[in-house]
């Protein structure tokens, strides 16, 4: 071959070679175009594709640990650690010791809303601000449209997947709108969250295992079978255990005791013919904690405005679902008419006991400080109500129904 024409075919071969190289073989062969799949866009569907849910879920977990919206520092897991959905005197004490700089103790962690620590590291309470509905006055001034009251964090375990009525007065409407309230009220954000990033937040809480006290509880926010009670090992166990037999209270001995107030699946609603008169799927209570005060916080005196002009006093330190705008409506299907605003005085959430032993302290003001000062207050509360006609709830029945609940995965 003429060497010229040998070195045209060879430089030929060359470029197709280099050509073919790309799709993984030589001219003439099968060859295949390999892509990089792109990550799903955090709009799409979670229920059409586990790599759209994990995304989905990653991005809701970063919001919601990192997350401060341009804020004061705080994040949602500032106040609701992953161990128990809330934070205790003595997390409040140690990250103080540990840094304090930590953004837990800034703005309505603080004694006044400026400075001081004793509150939030002793009962580990926050300063809570809610609007006066329209219907509403403060007795020493009128003027004023909003009040602070220290309450608690509640708890998320079990909480957003399986529990429609949320804060412990009950004020939130849904995830989305209490994700939001929050970043405004406790982050102090100057970023506004998208709808986007709050649906995020809502769907991480309801799916993360962190947001759950067992398996048992996560499946069935996901359609599995509803928990059952534990039998109960000892003498003490099984006493406790009757205390939430599905039975009516007689007055006589403990049995169905729990069980009017802690009844249903999650243990957070009013058992049909209770003594208190509680419309039977019912939500809200009232157990002493106001009239008690056991932390002294201050008290209001309330003016609130019924429909026929009239009006009501009521004094208390924080008045519950009295304050919620509109008023809360009874249960569905329940027949009872929506009560007068006064009527919800004083009233909270009945909290889930599932996952109970690790999320003290207990009641909207923290007063409680151990699962054995809820059985105190309880035996305060049985002898004092009229519902209960004096009823004495003894040592033993506390120690009784506090060795059961800790059983309460």
């Amino acid at each position: 071959m003429d060497p010229k024409l040998r070195e045209v075919a060879t430089v030929a071969c060359v470029v197709l070679l280099v050509a073919a190289a790309p799709y993984g073989g030589a001219i003439g062969q099968e060859t295949s175009i390999s892509t990089v799949e792109q990550p799903p866009t955090l709009d799409c569907d979670p229920s059409l594709s586990d790599r759209c849910a994990k995304r989905r879920l990653q991005e809701g977990r970063k919001l919601f640990d990192q997350e401060t919206f341009g804020g004061n520092g705080r994040t949602c897991r500032t106040c609701h650690s992953k161990k128990t959905g809330t934070f205790s005197p003595e997390e409040a004490l140690a990250r103080l010791a540990e840094d304090p700089n930590d953004p837990l103790f800034l703005h309505d962690g603080l004694d006044d809303g400026v400075a001081g620590t004793t509150r939030i590291t002793e009962h580990a309470t926050v300063r809570i601000e809610i609007p006066l509905p329209p219907d509403v006055i403060l007795a020493d001034d009128s003027t004023r449209r909003s009040v602070v009251l220290n309450r608690g964090t509640p708890t998320t375990m079990n909480t957003p997947a399986l529990d429609r009525f949320l804060m412990y007065d009950t004020r939130e409407p849904n995830l989305e709108q209490q994700a939001f309230n929050a970043i405004h009220g406790h982050a102090q954000n100057t970023r506004e969250p998208t709808a986007l990033e709050l649906d995020l937040i809502k769907e991480f809480q309801q799916t993360d295992s962190r947001f759950f006290s067992s398996e048992a509880l996560r499946d069935f926010a996901n359609g599995g079978p509803p928990p059952q009670l534990p039998a109960g090992a000892t003498e003490s166990e099984k006493r406790g255990r009757a205390m939430f037999d599905n039975v009516p209270f007689d007055g006589a001995t403990t049995r169905g005791l729990c069980n009017t107030c802690h009844s249903g699946p999650m243990l957070n609603q009013f058992a049909p013919g209770n003594p208190f008169g509680g419309p039977p799927g019912g939500r809200r209570a009232g157990i002493g904690i106001e009239e008690r005060n056991l932390l002294g916080n201050p008290v209001y005196s309330f003016v609130v405005t019924n429909p026929d002009g009239s009006t009501v006093v009521i004094n208390t330190p924080d008045p519950g679902a009295m304050l919620n705008n509109p008023v809360p409506a009874p249960p569905p299907g329940s027949g009872f008419p929506t009560p007068p605003r006064a009527f919800f005085a004083n009233l909270f959430k009945i909290p889930t006991l599932w996952g109970v032993k690790d999320t003290a302290p207990y009641f909207h003001d923290n007063s409680a400080k151990t699962l054995e000062d809820v059985a105190e207050h309880y035996a305060f509360f049985f002898l004092t109500s009229p519902s209960t006609s004096g009823f004495v709830f003894t040592a033993q029945d506390q120690a009784d129904m506090v060795a059961f609940v800790k059983l309460l995965r």
